[in-house]
């Protein structure tokens, strides 16, 4: 190749890439590695509806909302969002999906996407540019959005890390110096925490976030919901050790955690009701904002920490893990594609996760540098929380069993009925077994 013709070339690339971060009604990519451009054109007249789960972290949807309106602002395309629960999106998506009408773009959570695969628009052409851009996915998130390993059903958001978040001053008080690291030490914390009239407590309820401690706890022991070939192998001398710790656990917790969903342990750790809990950076992010000086003061005598290491002898971490699908009955497919691939891109991405404080952590590998994470010590153990997640349908292929499992909550149920004595773990055990089975047909 003459030099001329390369010039022309890279001048060309660098003309169009920075197209492509400027949000521009028809946006063209370049990429070098392979010296494809992609081109999305939104159709005339596009009027957006998003559905979203709602804020725990202000910043996370002031952020959002800022770069919706940059959106606007650079295409003419009106955007409307709708903030709902958990708890809702899921069902509504779940309607919208089986009647063909709704929200263009909607943001859930887990494996929801596989619930209905085939009525969500292909976005292969779009994750492949922002990977090959931006250094790559995680290995968790190309699990979740491909299940196939081919098609792309929908892009990663990111994920709500769940760790352990604590008051330094009262596990100290309880006689440790660090947090503990092994799940023998973890129950001698529970037990000196609550002797000492500073109990912790996690969710025990169907809390879509903050359950996910129980996949900690089976897998830490062993246990597994599926084997590699998603047979069902829950009833499993592994699940039966891990539900033995279960109750003894729980026997230190706060009462009233049976009936626990997401708000309730952030209110009650702020309350000052719990020394210890599972949380995304919520609770921290909470504390250093209030505007009452007593949870302000608070907020310097929080850490967080990785959940400890069982029996298994590696970390066995679950978060929540966010997804964003285009629905195929959008009258605005290219719309919609332009929309998400503007909302990824390094400005306004690199935006919302510094306004959300880190309560969500990237999905793509570049996205480790950005500088929310070592602004603040307390925030990097958050960073690497879709780098390290582990599915919910662990270890199995996900698709519409994992989905459907995870959705019905059968492993939280299962902890919850053991570690409260209203089975035995065995019976436990067995009735997850059989409800997971209802899902994983052979």
């Amino acid at each position: 190749m003459s030099d001329f013709n390369r010039r022309k070339i890279l001048k060309s690339s660098a003309g169009l890439a920075a197209a492509a971060s400027l949000g521009v009604g028809t946006a063209i990519f370049s990429s070098l590695a392979n010296a494809q451009t992609l081109a999305f054109k939104p159709e005339k007249g596009a009027k957006l509806r998003v559905l979203r789960w709602s804020r725990f972290v202000q910043g996370d949807i002031d952020a959002y909302m800022a770069n919706v309106k940059r959106f606007s602002e650079a295409t003419g395309i009106e955007v409307r969002v709708d903030n709902e629960g958990w708890e809702d999106v899921r069902p509504k998506a779940a309607v919208a999906a089986n009647t063909g009408a709704g929200p263009d773009i909607i943001l859930s959570t887990n494996d929801d996407a596989n619930l209905y695969p085939d009525k969500l628009l292909d976005v292969t052409d779009l994750a492949e540019y922002l990977g090959k851009k931006y250094g790559g996915w995680y290995p968790a998130g190309e699990l979740f959005m491909r299940p196939d390993g081919k098609k792309w059903i929908g892009l990663p958001l990111g994920a709500s890390g769940s760790l352990i978040v604590y008051r330094e001053s009262m596990v100290k008080a309880a006689g440790f110096d660090k947090f503990p690291t092994n799940n023998e030490d973890f129950l001698k914390l529970y037990k000196a925490l609550k002797e000492k009239g500073t109990p912790g407590g996690m969710a025990l309820g169907n809390a879509t976030g903050d359950s996910t401690w129980t996949n900690w706890l089976i897998w830490s022991f062993g246990g597994k919901l599926v084997d590699k070939n998603n047979k069902v192998v829950l009833d499993s001398p592994e699940t039966l050790k891990a539900l033995e710790y279960a109750k003894e656990l729980y026997a230190n917790f706060i009462p009233g955690t049976l009936s626990w969903l997401d708000p309730n342990n952030n209110k009650a750790f702020l309350d000052g009701q719990i020394s210890v809990t599972n949380n995304g950076i919520s609770i921290y992010y909470a504390a250093k904002n209030s505007p009452d000086p007593k949870v302000k003061e608070m907020a310097s005598d929080i850490n967080h920490a990785v959940f400890p290491v069982g029996p298994v002898g590696v970390p066995t971490e679950s978060h929540l893990f966010f997804n964003q699908m285009i629905m195929k009955y959008t009258k605005y497919p290219q719309a919609s594609k332009e929309f998400l691939r503007f909302m990824m891109e390094r400005p306004q991405f690199d935006d919302w996760l510094q306004g959300a404080g880190g309560y969500v952590a990237q999905p793509l590998k570049a996205y480790e540098a950005n500088p929310i994470w070592t602004s603040d010590p307390k925030n990097t153990p958050y960073r690497d929380s879709v780098k390290n997640l582990r599915p919910a349908g662990y270890e199995g292929k996900l698709g519409y069993a994992s989905a459907g499992a995870a959705a019905d909550f059968i492993i939280p149920n299962m902890v919850a009925e053991a570690a409260s004595g209203s089975k035995s773990p065995k019976e436990a055990a067995e009735r997850a077994q059989k409800r997971a089975e209802r899902y994983y047909k052979v």
